[in-house]
C-alpha cells in the first residue's frame, strides 16, 4: 500500500509527524502517557520526551496530566493538543488528495509492490 506521510518542519523546532500526532491521539484514546507509549512499542520515558519537544514547539502544554487517587489520574489532550491533532490531519488529507493521482504513478512503476515483496516473490519463483 502506497502512503503519503506528512512531516512539518518548524524553524528553530523540532518536525512534527506522524509519530508525534499518533502519539497525541493514543494519550487522548487510553488517558495515559504509559498506555500510549506501551501501545507505539516505546519507552515512557520516549514518549515523555517527544511531548516536551512537542510542547516546546507550540510553546504550550498539549497535555494535561492528573496524578493518582480515587480515579487512577491520567492524561489528555489539551485545547491546544487537539487543534494541533485536526490541523496535522486536515493537512495530510488535503496533501494525500493533492498528490493521489501521482501517488498511484508511483506506484505503478513500482509494481504495485514494495522492492521486499518483489525480491521475495522473485526468490519463491510466485
Amino acid at each position: 500500500m502506497t502512503r503519503l506521510s506528512i512531516r512539518i518542519d518548524f524553524e528553530g523546532a523540532e518536525a512534527f509527524g506522524p509519530g508525534k500526532a499518533r502519539l497525541l491521539e493514543l494519550i487522548e484514546e487510553q488517558g495515559s502517557i504509559r498506555g500510549a507509549a506501551s501501545a507505539m512499542s516505546m519507552s515512557y520515558r520516549h514518549a515523555w520526551l517527544l511531548l516536551q519537544a512537542v510542547e516546546d514547539t507550540f510553546g504550550a502544554p498539549v497535555i494535561t496530566t492528573a496524578t493518582g487517587g480515587a480515579k487512577g489520574g491520567g492524561a489528555k489532550l489539551t485545547e491546544l493538543g487537539k487543534t494541533v491533532i485536526a490541523r496535522y490531519r486536515a493537512i495530510e488529507a488535503t496533501a494525500a488528495q493533492a498528490a493521489a493521482t501521482d501517488l498511484g504513478e508511483l506506484t505503478k512503476a513500482a509494481g504495485g509492490t514494495l522492492p521486499d515483496e518483489r525480491k521475495r516473490r522473485d526468490r519463491s519463483g510466485r
